[in-house]
């Protein structure tokens, strides 16, 4: 357990230290509240989820770390995965670019709103997490997988990614930034390209997959799509 405690907290470190350099070099100035704020909430998000984790199913955070570690092994799979990471990138630079030239700025109603779908986002992924022990980060099938079809899963068929849109859509607002939005189009066209790749590797190596799609036939939002 330590051995996995000391890996977890590497590999968080290394991601905080890169959003912290990206933001505040982009905003050209340590003076950014609504970056330090984002970080500030990001963390504690971060500290929970992992917690929770580590005393509940270490059993999954080792496995996300060390298919974190490893990397995604579908080369189309991997190429979302890097296109879907500068688009992120991307906005917290834009974000930064934003508060240093003052392009926009989103009124603080609108940052509480941010933070509303930023939270409501994560939220859904801890849910996902309790009711998934084999939820991964990469598209694979693990041993012993089975299909789960309770909890969030009855509602629509990826929740993952659901909670996923909803940061999307919340980061820029958080960072006080209307510019960075526009990078939410290209985040989510990623996403729908990666599910229903996933969808289809599923449906040839997940046994009772094929089944769970006829019955949940909603993918993202629940009515819609």
């Amino acid at each position: 357990m330590a051995a996995l405690g000391a890996r977890v907290a590497v590999q968080t470190l290394a991601f905080f230290i890169a959003l912290t350099v990206l933001l505040f070099f982009a905003a050209g100035t340590f003076h950014y509240t609504d970056g330090w704020v984002f970080l500030g909430v990001l963390a504690v998000i971060t500290i929970v989820i992992t917690a929770y984790l580590a005393k509940k199913d270490p059993d999954l955070l080792e496995r996300r770390l060390a298919i974190a570690e490893r990397g995604e092994q579908d080369p189309v799979q991997r190429r979302f995965q890097k296109l879907a990471a500068l688009a992120f990138f991307g906005m917290l630079v834009v974000a930064g670019l934003d508060h240093r030239f003052a392009w926009s700025h989103a009124p603080t109603p609108w940052v509480i709103v941010g933070y509303a779908l930023f939270v409501a986002g994560y939220a859904i992924v801890f849910v996902v997490f309790r009711a998934n022990t084999y939820t991964s980060a990469v598209v694979e099938v693990a041993e012993g997988q089975t299909v789960v079809s309770s909890g969030p899963y009855s509602i629509v068929r990826h929740p993952m990614y659901s909670g996923g849109l909803l940061i999307i859509a919340g980061a820029p607002l958080a960072l006080g930034s209307w510019v960075a939005l526009i990078f939410v189009v290209p985040l989510v066209a990623l996403i729908v390209s990666r599910l229903l790749n996933e969808e289809r590797f599923l449906s040839d190596h997940l046994g009772g997959y094929r089944e769970y799609l006829d019955r949940t036939p909603y993918r993202l939002v629940p009515h819609v799509w």
